[in-house]
């Protein structure tokens, strides 16, 4: 029986629908199974058996990749045809070199001959067949809010059951532990309740790695870039999600901004990764591979502000603290992460105007170049407070500190450490010096520091720079008797006044209740230690005056839940949770409240 050839087609792809399901379950399975295989102990016919499913799986994935441009109508973009192109030619290279079909003629592919490779293989291979798949978002069940904070909350589960595996850790650790680390990963924190470095294994600190970059940057950047990557396309309802979520200003840019974004966020960390293992002293971090780790992790952590270290004391560590390079470059990556994706972008734009003006008045120097409003008031307002905030702060740091934590150093080491310390408050976590042995005005210095946090749009916490400037800037408006906020020759909107003011309140709503309930279920602590942990917390920075290991089980859980709400933002959990308000076409009559 003859079928028509549009119904051919139907069931051809309807075949292929069903291969591609397939081929993403079995990826899912196999990176199941390469769980189980590196964190849990096994015997050695296990493992055989594991290797031969996983070169079945690479094969099953590469023979997919064929069939689907072979009878598929859909056309795929040159990147991916590339990519797909590679990724096969190397996975048929990897399976040949396993079943030693290569090793005889070309030995010095021996290198290839190990199962971190294997495992790699099949992490892209299920990041293909992910990514490939189609999810959608209904922004009626699920707003952009909602599926931010669901994101984080996943990541935080699937981070602590990564974390509890018998391999991630040398003696094992608790549930509650467990949580609390991943949570501080995720939330970019850097608050922990055991040493990173001691205490988990180098499984264990890959996994607290990847958490970090997963919560730097979020989940859903990654799943979204690599999924518009390879199907080329959005839903409408997809795109609009995106845009509130990476702060874009057309829908048209969201899938630009992604991947700016992503491939700034690698460069810089690849950069500094660099950097940091040229400023390492010899024979300190013993080992090439170590080095390297050492590296990779310190510039991850530190450009995402989470402030891990696989130090026990951080760079405070004696073969670190006169390290001046080192803590420079580090200062460099935390401040790039904090400064906000927004403003990078934006400062990138405006020297592309500046070098093609100047370019066209020395080519042309009769005719005049019109220069347009290239720097945002957004990026003007974040880089005047954060210039402020760093000047002031390290000249407070150097006054306050120079015969107490700066004495051990030079001239020009108290300059570094000085800027290190005023840095770092601002969500960054590490530090150079004992925090608990700073002076008490230095310790209230680090407290506004962390409240204020780093910029919008950025991998860190806290209020945010802009947030704190728009405020400065209304009751200096009120103080000098004007009804609106102006700077920089343009009007604030009310908008961003009022909710500048909410996320204030909020956020002392939170750190206050986190004081209350740690002062009561922790009555030996001090008020000044316990209001430390909490605005560190809640600022997502990592600092502590070092009681963090010592709270109990009910303030553990206390800290856990502030690191969350500092990071997804109190005034997002309420557009979450409250409805929101679609029509407002009526007006009350107006009335002044009395202040003061």
């Amino acid at each position: 029986m003859n079928f028509p050839k549009h119904q051919k087609w139907e069931k051809i792809e309807q075949r292929l629908a069903s291969l591609q399901k397939f081929s993403f379950w079995l990826s899912l399975f196999a990176v199941c199974l390469i769980i189980f295989d590196i964190g849990f102990t096994h015997r050695s016919e296990t493992e055989l058996y594991l290797t031969d499913f996983y070169l079945i799986a690479l094969l099953i994935g590469s023979t997919t990749i064929l069939v689907r441009y072979t009878i598929s109508k859909e056309k795929f973009p040159v990147k991916v045809r590339f990519f797909d192109g590679t990724i096969f030619i190397l996975n048929l290279l990897l399976v040949l070199i396993k079943l030693d079909l290569l090793l005889e003629t070309f030995p010095f592919l021996s290198f290839f001959n190990n199962m971190g490779w294997l495992y790699l293989a099949l992490l892209i291979y299920f990041i293909r067949e992910f990514s490939a798949r189609r999810i959608n978002f209904n922004r009626e069940l699920l707003n952009p809010a909602q599926l931010f904070i669901a994101s984080f909350l996943g990541m935080i589960l699937v981070g602590t059951l990564l974390l509890m595996l018998p391999r991630a850790t040398h003696e094992g650790i608790s549930a509650l532990n467990a949580l609390f680390t991943a949570t501080s990963a995720v939330c970019v924190t850097g608050l922990i309740v055991v040493d990173t470095g001691t205490y988990f294994t180098n499984l264990g600190q890959t996994i607290i790695l990847i958490l970090i970059q997963m919560g730097g940057l979020g989940i859903m950047t990654f799943a979204s870039y690599f999924s518009y990557f390879f199907r080329g396309k959005s839903s409408y309802e997809h795109q609009i999600m995106l845009k509130d979520m990476t702060n874009s200003e057309k829908i048209g840019e969201v899938f630009s901004v992604l991947k700016k974004i992503v491939l700034l966020t690698f460069a810089i960390e690849l950069v500094g990764a660099l950097f940091i293992f040229i400023s390492l002293e010899p024979g300190i971090v013993r080992g090439f591979f170590n080095q390297v780790f050492f590296s990779i992790f310190h510039s991850i952590s530190g450009f995402c502000n989470a402030g891990f270290s696989t130090l026990e004391n951080s760079l405070y560590e004696p073969e670190f603290r006169f390290n001046y390079p080192l803590q420079l470059i580090i200062v460099s990556l935390f401040i790039l992460g904090g400064i906000g994706f927004p403003i990078l972008f934006n400062v990138y734009k405006y020297f592309t105007y500046y070098f093609r003006n100047q370019y066209a008045k020395w080519k042309h120097p009769a005719n005049s170049v019109y220069t347009p409003w290239v720097i945002s008031l957004n990026t003007r307002i974040v880089l005047a407070t954060t210039s402020i905030l760093l000047v002031v702060g390290t000249v407070l740091f150097y006054f306050f500190e120079y015969d107490n934590t700066l004495a051990e150093h030079t001239g020009f080491g108290k300059l570094v450490v000085s800027l290190f310390g005023a840095a770092t408050p601002r969500t960054a976590g590490f530090n150079s010096v004992d925090t608990s042995a700073l002076n008490f005005p230095t310790i209230m210095i680090v407290f506004i520091l962390m409240w204020i946090g780093a910029s919008p749009g950025s991998t860190g916490g806290g209020i945010k720079t802009s947030t704190f400037a728009l405020t400065t800037l209304n009751f200096l408006s009120l103080g000098r008797g004007k009804n609106r906020v102006e700077v920089f020759r343009r009007e604030i909107s009310d908008l961003s006044i009022r909710r500048a003011f909410a996320i204030i309140s909020l956020s002392l709503m939170v750190i206050g209740t986190s004081i209350f309930l740690i002062a009561s279920f922790d009555e030996e602590k001090t008020l000044l230690s316990i209001a430390f942990e909490c605005f560190s917390a809640y600022s997502t920075v990592g600092l502590s005056i070092g009681i963090t290991p010592e709270l109990s089980s009910a303030s553990k859980v206390v800290i856990i839940a502030t690191m969350f709400i500092g990071r997804v933002s109190m005034l997002t959990i309420l557009i979450a949770l409250l409805r929101r308000v679609k029509y407002l076409s009526y007006r009350y009559p107006q009335e002044e409240i009395l202040m003061n």
